[in-house]
Parts: C-alpha cells; sequence; structure tokens
C-alpha cells in the first residue's frame, strides 16, 4: 500500500465555514486524503475568561466553525464518504463551558416558551491536563473541584445536505452536522451519505469531553488538533449519518420531538442489519429491540440527536461497508498518531 496523502489545513479567522452546503470548498482531496486538521472551537476561540460572556464576545449566527468543507474527487449523489478519526487532541490546556439564555434541556427556550425569565449566563473554565488526559471542574459558587477523564471528541462532522438547502453548523439532521454525540471519538469511522457532487464535507466543535444529552446544551468546547482519514465508498447509500467502531455499530437520528429522532436511530440500525448481516425486517426488529442501547447524543440543539448501537460480538460475522473500517485502521496505526 502506498503512503496516503497528508494535507494540513489550519484556517485563519476569516476561513471558517458556518453552513453546511453554502460554501465553496478549501480544497479538492481524492479517496485515501489525510487531513491534518485545526478546529476551533464553538465560540470561535472567543470565551477565554469567567468574564467572557457569548451575548456580548459572540455575534450570532457566526457560532460553530467548521474546518473546510473538501470537495471528495469522485463522490456522487448516493455514494457514502466515510471519515474515520485517526485522533482527536485538545490545542490548548484550557476549555470553556457556559449556559446560554434561553438554551438548553433545563430552560424555557424559543420553541417550548414560558414566562419563566432566562437562566443567567455563567461561564466555566476547565484546565485541561493533556498529559494526565484530565479535565478539571472548578465550581463558580463553592471550592468544589473535581477532575474528570478528557474523552476527545467532534460534535460536529458533515457534509452538504441534499435539495440545494443551507443547514447553519449549529443543526443536525440526515447530511450530519451537530450531532453532539461523544461516540465521535478517536478510533471510530463515520459515514456520510453523499448529496451533492463533491460531498463538501467539514467538521469541528471539538470537545474534551461531553456527558450524553449534552444537558445544559454546551460541552467542554475546546479546538482541536485531528487527523482524519477520508475514503469514499461509491455505490452504497446512507440515508442516516453512521458510526462504526472496534466494537460497535452505531445508527445516529436527528429531529424533534425527541421520540422521533429515537424512532429514526432505531430503525436505521434494523435496516443496516437487513441489508448487510442477513436478517429480515422483523427478525432484525426482534433483535434490536432486545440488544440495542440506545444514548442520547443531545437534547439541546435545534435538533435532537439520538443513537443506536449494537455489540459488533452479537452479530453475524459478515462484511459491512465493504470493511472499510478495518482497512483504515490499519492505515492509521502506519502514520504513527
Amino acid at each position: 500500500m502506498s503512503d496516503p496523502r497528508i494535507l494540513t489545513v489550519r484556517p485563519e479567522p476569516g476561513e471558517y465555514a458556518w453552513t453546511f452546503g453554502g460554501a465553496p470548498p478549501v480544497a479538492r482531496i481524492t479517496p485515501g486524503t489525510v487531513l491534518d486538521l485545526y478546529t476551533e472551537d464553538c465560540f470561535a476561540g472567543r470565551v477565554r475568561s469567567e468574564k467572557d460572556l457569548v451575548s456580548e464576545v459572540c455575534e450570532f449566527p457566526f457560532l460553530n466553525p467548521q474546518t473546510g468543507p473538501f470537495h471528495v474527487e469522485g463522490a456522487e449523489p448516493g455514494d457514502t464518504v466515510a471519515v474515520h478519526f485517526v485522533s482527536i487532541e485538545p490545542a490548548r490546556d484550557w476549555a470553556a463551558s457556559t449556559t446560554v439564555p434561553l438554551f438548553g434541556a433545563l430552560t424555557s427556550t424559543h420553541t417550548t416558551a414560558t414566562l419563566q425569565p432566562p437562566l443567567p449566563e455563567t461561564v466555566w473554565i476547565w484546565q485541561l491536563d493533556r498529559d494526565r488526559r484530565t479535565a478539571l471542574f472548578s465550581a463558580r459558587e463553592s471550592d468544589i473541584e473535581v477532575e474528570l477523564p478528557m474523552d476527545p471528541m467532534h460534535g460536529t462532522v458533515g457534509v452538504a445536505p441534499a435539495n440545494l438547502e443551507v443547514r447553519s453548523a449549529l443543526v443536525p439532521d440526515a447530511h450530519g452536522g451537530n450531532m453532539d454525540t461523544p461516540e465521535m471519538r478517536a478510533g471510530v469511522t463515520c459515514y456520510l451519505g453523499v448529496n451533492v457532487d463533491g460531498a463538501l464535507l467539514s467538521l469541528g466543535d471539538g470537545h474534551a469531553r461531553q456527558g450524553e444529552g449534552e444537558t445544559c446544551g454546551v460541552a467542554v468546547e475546546c479546538a482541536m488538533n485531528t487527523v482524519v482519514i477520508v475514503e469514499l465508498l461509491k455505490g452504497i447509500s446512507t440515508p442516516w449519518p453512521r458510526i462504526e467502531s472496534d466494537t460497535h455499530i452505531i445508527s445516529t437520528g436527528s429531529a424533534r420531538p425527541l421520540e422521533d429522532a429515537f424512532r429514526i436511530s432505531q430503525l436505521d440500525l434494523v435496516q443496516w442489519l437487513v441489508r448487510d448481516y442477513g436478517f429480515s425486517e422483523l427478525d432484525a426488529y426482534q433483535f434490536a429491540t432486545q440488544a440495542v442501547e440506545s444514548p442520547l447524543a443531545n437534547v439541546c440543539d435545534t435538533n435532537y440527536t439520538c443513537v443506536a448501537k449494537l455489540r459488533k460480538e452479537w452479530l453475524p460475522k459478515r462484511e459491512t461497508h465493504r470493511g472499510l473500517h478495518e482497512r483504515m485502521r490499519e492505515t492509521a496505526t502506519t502514520l504513527g498518531r
């Protein structure tokens, strides 16, 4: 196997994309390219202290900057782009989280409107120990400090939507986008259905860690140095973003209300079992019902995201996505990352 091409991209402040669709590509890449990327945090690096309130230092809708998009040569509607995360490493020794007025799962929002006043804006700065792989929580209203393990992930990865749509980088849907699932960590492969020529792949929104559901709407947000391998599966469609790890196959669904996001992820998992593992539809429905794990990704974004995952060890020994995850894992080991 020849050495993969490596493209390094370190965007300047004015070079990020804020949408999926509607932005010109920053580069054209061939399948098999390794992207060595810098991604900025969801605040574009503007929340740097407890005094930096989002409402004062950020300008809506310019939140959640994306590195990209990348035009994948040969990608056409009906194909699938595969993104293997080789490494996801915080680029700074600190990260930020905050409450945002009228945003989050436990407050009034624009779509769940009540007479309750918005929660106050409060910023927490998390200190990251990149050697010890920890993130330090420091309470604002007491002397409590707790070290949590880092679990770096990307909240946002996606391609251009179908039907000429342009979607904010804050919105998850069938194109991917701001899914905010902790499953999007190093070692996994994300499969995204192609909707336009070239796919137009972007990613960003690094989190040093995040609990399932992202309840307050904001994770431990930080800039990332991320390495991915991009491949192309011709003639394979992927209706909703899928993730494959060494241990699980994982379907996602994004919608409102929450039960519709749940249904989408469960249905996609059933259809995956039928297509690649030899199940009939009803057998897949029964098997998934008894074996699935269903963690929440986010219950705060414009659309909510649910995840449905199954252990590979419980599945028939069949190849999925042409065995691409295993091959990309092998390529990743040669990079020494």
